[in-house]
């Protein structure tokens, strides 16, 4: 059969220009299914069906490149089959290729080899494959003869064995990265020539904002892979880098030298190179503690200390504990131990195997130390805000952050002052803190003579509901201001952000580096003493000065001290209540780190859940193996959900995504994007203009945070999740609100899962437009009532009200003790109870009602009241109308605590 190959399919058969993986997965399975048909087609059909088939192969011919399975060589062969008309033939190979492409991946060319070969049996069962990418502009020849020399060295008990695939370009290589999450390490030759047009044009703007920053197109070609280097540590960090010189011993001084992990002469044998590639994934394979945990689990040890479970001797001979030790396995006892019995190293004081881990985890988050923590990240959070803040500091927090942050600042009797974000009435949710409100918050203490006693500025990045700040800019700005304020980023939700080619700027590692590295660059005192002079024009008493100026820190004054906590089991494969704490301060070792290591003392059990330490190592090694792919894939099906329910009639009639212009006001969209579907979100242009929004917009929606806006139903966010989502069809949500809920993709979603739910919402769709065409008009005007009261008729969302006098120690500053008035609170003689009623009754007469407690609808489990806080109108009509079943600090039976006027006067 003859045929032209076509231009590329159309972008909206890419899915989504960022999911080019995906795409070529259904173009093999598209491959498949016209062959098939042209095996048993009527003549009529052959043009279309040979058109389509052309169109498939070509796509596919500048993707397989990228691949070693099943790579370019299967699409000659494919091709070759459908030049002389065998598609029988052809239709069934491809049929078995895409079945080893979806089990094995790359691996998929070996398995066969070795099937064919008869020496599958031999190999190890706990073998792993991984990819290796050759970067060299030489004939193919070249690369196949290093393949052979490589091959050569493979032993039949190898535990880490890899294949290469060859690009020959700097946008080839780019393009390799991003689509073949299979690639640990990438050898390189310094001469990379700049473009092939061979890495599809959806990476063109992406390439030329890099061509921008590094001068590409005008560099010398060993520069360029300097700067390719560099790309690839900000894209996928946790890739091996290696160079292949023509110097026998290169400078090691070389820019380009440092920015590899080992360079190699060329023209020596490959062995070493060979050695050092599985050597490398070894090493981010290694896992220090839960292999000492294997191993202590399988010594022979006598238990004489006060765990009786530990070894499983309670209960492996037990006839009243067989069904424990069905359900848990052996090994969860066998590993069991404490911290004083020793065998061990230590979480309270590590010294060995969990020292290492941690090392290891603060190398794959960006940190420069990374400690382990088995009570969550609410515990997490206290250790920092304790260790970093004492009595009377100030510390700037969002309302909204968790409760455990609130609890924090009472324990250490820090002065919070509450930061308001921005409202979505229509949605009845927060959005996330103005950059302009928290600069207008330290000029209102600076004037009020507090700004020296501010210590901490506290954010929740990203959002439960997936706003996520631009923290570089975040910090830099307030830095201008204050140029010693600690930073502590709330990241419960964003630990898996690290792997992600967009998000990882945007964590508060990332961001730390990046503004440590440029302070430090001699191009930023530059531009800061251009801005230092045009500042000198300015007004500084005015407040416009700086709220309407892109601030620039000092780089002769500013410390960067950035703290991070993030909740592992929320986002990684990590067992619940694993949470990890990641710094990087300057001044950590002179200003914190006994403060910390005592906070830590503090707050953590002397008998830590080793299974909870252990699974953290581990999600870290997957996190370094494969945490790119897991994001990558968690994205597609996010993207898939939306997709499928923008453009599905019956859907849309009842539920919409909330897209990023629903949560993000205009404001702070410099970027102008919308939305993930509809519009402008399909092509090399979407992929773009996200690339813009996470780049300069000042909030970015987060897109495996999927907000599900059901007011057109009739039913509340707490029935239609309880009620119908779990009750009904076993899918569980964490938060809701008046009229949404949000549906979280982690990486451990799968396409099964995600059919499931598309099945259940067209069942509940269905459902309710039988209920609607079937109502009476009395029944259809009850039902609009509801969606009125649902999506217009919503209680407007109060803001922070203020502390009382009684416990506002400076009466110029916003700032209130906490600590006080919950402690106050503890004598019963000074607290009273009203019901809502009653208390807006008081309210209205104008008695002043004063919180003795947090109050903490839950979820998402933050504050709309603390101790010491004036009751507000506002917050009681949006107390009536919550839509939640659990309020930590109210009592139905009671009513709300509050401070009895007796104890208000002191």
């Amino acid at each position: 059969m003859a045929y032209t190959p076509t231009s590329l399919p159309d972008p909206r058969f890419l899915n989504n220009a960022a999911n080019l993986s995906q795409a070529r997965r259904d173009a093999w399975n598209r491959v498949a299914e016209v062959a098939s048909r042209l095996a048993e087609s009527k003549i009529e059909q052959l043009a279309l069906l040979e058109e389509q088939l052309g169109g498939a192969l070509a796509f596919l011919r500048g993707l397989e490149s990228y691949w070693v399975y099943p790579g370019i060589n299967a699409v000659n062969r494919v091709e070759s089959l459908a030049e002389i008309g065998h598609m029988e033939e052809l239709a069934e190979l491809v049929h078995d290729m895409i079945w080893r492409l979806g089990r094995h991946g790359d691996e998929g060319g070996l398995l066969l080899a070795e099937e064919e070969s008869g020496d599958r049996h031999m190999m190890p069962a706990d073998r792993h494959y991984f990819t290796a990418l050759m970067v060299s502009d030489v004939d193919p020849s070249v690369l196949a003869e290093a393949e052979r020399e490589i091959h050569a060295y493979r032993r039949p008990y190898d535990t880490l064995v890899y294949d290469f695939v060859g690009v020959r370009s700097f946008d080839a290589t780019l393009a390799a990265v991003l689509l073949n999450n299979e690639i640990q390490a990438v050898v390189m030759r310094p001469d990379v020539p700049l473009r092939s047009g061979a890495a599809f044009g959806v990476f063109d703007r992406l390439l030329d904002e890099y061509d921008e920053e590094f001068g590409l197109s005008t560099s010398a070609e060993h520069r360029r892979a300097r700067a390719l280097a560099t790309v690839l540590r900000r894209v996928r960090p946790h890739l091996d880098l290696y160079l292949l010189t023509d110097e026998a011993v290169p400078d090691q001084s070389d820019p380009t030298m440092l920015a590899f992990d080992r360079a190699f002469y060329r023209y020596e044998s490959r062995s070493e190179l060979h050695m050092t590639l599985i050597n490398g994934v070894r090493s981010r394979l290694s896992t220090p503690f839960f292999d000492a945990l294997k191993q202590y689990a399988e010594r022979p040890i006598g238990n004489f200390h006060a765990l009786p479970i530990a070894r499983g001797n309670s209960v492996f001979n037990s006839p009243w504990m067989r069904d424990m030790v069905v359900f848990y396995g052996r090994n969860i006892f066998l590993a069991e131990t404490s911290t004083t019995s020793g065998g061990l190293d230590s979480l309270l004081a590590p010294t060995g195997s969990l020292m290492r881990a941690q090392d290891k985890a603060a190398k794959t988050f960006g940190a420069q130390r990374t400690f382990f923590a088995t009570n969550g990240t609410s515990t997490s959070n206290k250790i920092v805000v304790q260790a970093l803040t004492k009595p009377d500091d100030v510390v700037l927090i969002d309302r909204n952050c968790h409760k455990s942050h609130h609890y924090g600042l009472i324990l250490g009797g820090a002065h919070p002052v509450y930061l308001d974000a921005y409202k979505l009435p229509e949605f009845a949710m927060y959005g996330a803190v103005p950059l302009r409100t928290i600069k207008k918050t330290l000029l209102d203490l600076r004037r009020a003579g507090r700004l020296d006693s501010v210590r901490m500025l506290l954010l929740t990045n990203c959002t439960f509901d997936g706003i996520t700040y631009d923290p570089l800019r975040v910090m830099s700005e307030v830095l201008a201001i204050k140029p010693d304020i600690v930073f502590l980023w709330d990241e419960a939700w964003f630990a898996f952000a690290v792997s992600s080619f967009f998000a990882r700027s945007r964590t508060g590692m990332a961001a730390a580096g990046a503004l440590r590295d440029m302070l430090a660059s001699p191009e930023y005192r530059q531009r800061y003493a251009a801005h230092k002079e045009q500042w000198s024009t300015l007004d500084p008493e005015d407040d416009a000065t700086w709220l309407d100026h892109r601030l620039m820190p000092d780089p002769d004054l500013a410390r960067v001290r950035v703290y991070s906590t993030q909740s592992t089991h929320k986002s990684l494969s990590a067992l619940r209540q694993g949470s990890m704490i990641h710094v990087h301060d300057q001044d950590f070792a002179r200003d914190a780190e006994a403060e910390l290591h005592e906070a830590f003392l503090t707050h953590t059990s002397t008998s830590p859940n080793y299974q909870i330490v252990a699974s953290l190592d581990l999600a870290r090694r997957q996190v370094d193996l494969e945490g790119y792919g897991l994001v990558e894939r968690a994205y597609e099906v996010a993207y898939a959900l939306r997709r499928r329910i923008a453009s599905d009639p019956l859907l849309r009639r009842y539920f919409f995504i909330l897209e990023p212009s629903d949560l993000i006001p205009p404001a702070y969209r410099s970027s102008g994007m919308l939305g993930f579907t509809g519009p402008g979100a399909e092509g090399a242009e979407a992929l773009a203009v996200m690339r813009r929004a996470w780049a300069s917009d000042e909030f970015v929606l987060e897109p495996t945070r999927a907000t599900l806006y059901i007011a057109a139903t009739g039913l509340n966010g707490d029935t239609f999740k309880n009620s119908v989502l779990m009750e009904r069809y076993g899918l569980q949500v964490n938060k809701t609100s008046i009229n949404s809920v949000l549906f979280i993709v982690t990486i451990g979603a799968t396409w099964g899962a995600l059919s499931y739910l598309l099945e259940a919402l067209t069942e509940i769709a269905k459902d309710l437009k039988a209920k609607q065409d079937e109502a009476s008009p009395v029944q259809l005007r009850v039902l609009e009532k509801r969606v009125s009261a649902l999506s217009t008729d919503l209680p407007p969302l109060p803001d922070f009200s203020r502390f009382h006098e009684r416990f506002r120690p400076h009466p110029d500053s916003p700032e209130g003790d906490m600590r006080a008035a919950y402690f106050l609170g503890y004598d019963p003689k000074n607290i009273d109870y009203v019901t809502l009623d009653e208390a807006i009754e008081a309210v209205a007469a104008g008695r002043q009602l004063v919180s003795t407690t947090l109050v903490v609808p839950y979820p998402p489990g933050f504050p709309v009241l603390v101790p010491g806080q004036v009751v507000s109108r506002e917050i009681l009509d949006f107390m009536t109308k919550l839509d939640v079943g659990e309020i930590h600090g109210y009592e139905p039976d009671l009513g709300l605590s509050v401070f009895t006027d007796a104890a208000l006067a002191g």
